[in-house]
């Protein structure tokens, strides 16, 4: 959509004011004078057109090519003149908002302001004298010389008060700032303000780090012409925005400070984030905007998915063929959250889990759930979800996603006429787990022997494989450790804490004491399967699966209670138990040593029944030809 100039502008301008730092658009430039080199444009506000002489401290502005034929820009210092009967802007501060933009619309020269054909531009000395004048406009007017006298333009309306002189710079920077697009924001403007549509609203987070505790939201924007930003808040502006801000209206924002993006938490396709500020405006427009759209996707198919990196940000759109039930998930810091898994397909031919996490899993988790029931497959659109790689691809919500069921956009209506008209009975292959119980797509199996033959883990990426083995000795010295309970953002800290002389423990990297520390796994488990043996950690989830019971409880046992016997009969119990083991190899350095570190990221007892399916799979696979029993 075109850029809304300054309605008016040139009629303003000529009647005296000038104070307004209206938004004009350059339709022409030239380069006149002999001695000094001097431009002239022909200035637009979309109906009139107005010619304006360039100070020359903004020559380079033209030479360099940041003004040109095309451009927007904003007037912010500039004075109307009467020179040799002609009425002539000077311009002597502007500020270029777009570098290039088509002409708009039909401007015409208002009448009696066309120069004569005979004529030419007044000279350079008396251009001189109007540039002088103008740089202490408030004050008496300079002696003209005798071949022409200029009388001021500026009406007594638009005097300044008396301590203007002291204060002129703050109130230079008060008047309001005109709309531009999100897509012409830079760091380099002085003053801005964009319209904009709030698409998503984050939940309000709070940190503790080295400089103390605070707190933090984002939200995102999307203007009518398609630029879309993030906006985030900190700690007192938090307090000032925060309930303000609601997902679907339309506001006026002004006076931020723009600063990179952090791509690994910012999916928008902006280089800019905007950083709200104390004396930052969010004004609420109360008339709804049509030309704003009510949200932007970029979809990906399915089978694109396959490909794409780890923790990448990425919409997605599918039908809804399965929902499963809400299941508590106790996470690391000690709280419940909701798990919802479900599975969407599309026209690809594939399919993909989606993890619903928190809130998601009751609002349109059980929504979808009760639709799938009975017997409804919805579109489900999902903007910002968070791809994961394990066992597979998979996305995931986070803070910032949100799910819209049978929305109204081209993309449903096609996946929904692609169902209805055979997609409903066609095939998928899923991306993130094997239909078959056997085992997962993505899963490669190994043999301990092959870990070490095959030089597994020392790529620049870790391998994952997985391996079926039995455990045979589990490590009871340093078994776990005392860990910060605290949160950090929305992970626990979980860095080793240490007690201090009031029994209170001390976490450095947060820098505070508290009175109950947590307790996690660091297993040091040996495994073997039928080729050999080998050493692997198992952290916090996979050590409580091997043992059976929490690191607290193990901790309690041996050094609190002391009950060495009880201990000891835990960790025999746990020996000599088969499992399907989920690794994570990779090669680190230990002091001077590159050692391979094997992690068990994942621990599932084996079914029995599953497996000898998959075994039966795998001899199809190698032996096509072989006699039937």
């Amino acid at each position: 959509m075109p850029v809304n100039l300054t309605r008016n502008a040139i009629a303003m301008m000529n009647s005296g004011d000038v104070n307004s730092k209206p938004l004009v658009q350059v339709v022409d430039i030239k380069l006149i004078g002999n001695s000094q080199e001097r431009y002239r444009f022909l200035l637009s506000d979309s109906e009139s057109t107005q010619h304006a002489m360039l100070a020359t401290q903004l020559n380079e502005q033209v030479r360099t090519g940041r003004v040109k034929k095309g451009s927007i820009i904003q007037l912010i210092d500039y004075i109307c003149s009467t020179v040799q009967n002609r009425r002539i802007i000077v311009v002597l501060n502007m500020e270029t908002i777009i570098p290039e933009y088509e002409i708009i619309g039909n401007p015409k020269l208002p009448t009696g302001s066309e120069p004569e054909a005979n004529k030419s531009m007044p000279n350079n000395n008396l251009l001189e004298s109007s540039t002088r004048s103008t740089n202490n406009r408030y004050s008496a007017p300079a002696p003209a010389n005798k071949a022409q006298s200029f009388q001021p333009t500026i009406q007594p309306a638009y005097q300044p008060p008396p301590n203007y002189k002291i204060q002129g710079p703050i109130m230079k920077n008060e008047a309001p700032a005109r709309i531009i697009p999100i897509a012409a924001l830079n760091p380099y403007q002085g003053r801005w303000a964009i319209k904009a549509r709030v698409t998503a609203k984050g939940d309000l987070r709070r940190y503790n780090n080295a400089r103390g505790d605070g707190k933090v939201f984002s939200f995102d924007l999307l203007d009518s012409d398609g630029g879309e930003i993030r906006v985030t808040c900190f700690n007192a502006v938090v307090d000032r925005f925060y309930n303000v801000i609601e997902v679907g209206k339309v506001y006026l924002i002004s006076k931020g400070s723009l600063k990179p993006a952090q791509k690994n938490f910012n999916h928008l396709k902006n280089e800019w984030e905007i950083f709200l500020e104390s004396n930052s405006t969010v004004e609420l427009c109360p008339d709804e905007d049509g030309s704003i759209p009510r949200q932007q996707f970029s979809f990906r198919p399915i089978t694109e998915i396959e490909s794409a990196e780890n923790n990448s940000i990425l919409d997605v759109i599918g039908i809804v063929i399965s929902v499963n039930p809400s299941v508590p998930i106790l996470r690391k810091n000690g709280m419940e959250t909701q798990r919802r898994i479900l599975n969407l397909k599309d026209a690809s031919g594939k399919s993909v889990e989606l993890t619903l996490w928190g809130d998601f899993c009751n609002k349109e988790g059980q929504k979808l759930q009760e639709m799938v029931d009975s017997g409804l497959f919805p579109v489900l659109a999902v903007k910002a979800g968070k791809v994961n790689d394990f066992n597979g691809k998979s996305i995931g919500t986070i803070s910032s996603t949100q799910l819209f069921i049978d929305p109204d956009c081209p993309e449903a209506q096609g996946l929904r006429v692609w169902f209805e008209s055979g997609g409903r009975n066609t095939a998928s292959i899923s991306i993130s787990k094997e239909l078959m119980p056997g085992g997962s797509k993505n899963e490669i199996r190994k043999t301990l022997t092959q870990i070490k033959d095959e030089g597994l883990g020392r790529s620049d990426k870790p391998d994952w494989v997985t391996a079926k083995a039995t455990v045979v000795f589990i490590k009871t010295d340093n078994f776990c450790y005392t860990a910060c309970p605290l949160m950090i953002g929305d992970r626990q800290c979980n860095k080793k804490v240490t007690q201090s002389g009031n029994k209170r423990w001390l976490c450095d990297r947060c820098n505070q004491e508290f009175e109950e520390c947590d307790y996690r796994y660091l297993l040091q488990v040996q495994i073997q399967d039928h080729t050999g043996l080998t050493w692997v950690t198992a952290f916090q989830e996979a050590g409580e699966e091997i043992l059976g019971c929490s690191a607290k409880e193990m901790y309690l046992l041996k050094y609190e209670l002391q009950d060495d016997t009880r201990f000891g009969e835990i960790i025999r119990s746990r020996l000599f138990h088969q499992y399907l083991f989920r690794l994570k190899i990779k090669e680190e350095l230990y002091g001077d040593e590159q050692r391979v570190k094997i992690t068990v990221v994942k621990v599932d007892k084996v079914n029995y029944s599953a497996e000898s399916r998959y075994l039966l799979d795998m001899v199809t696979k190698n032996f096509p030809n072989r006699k039937q029993f």
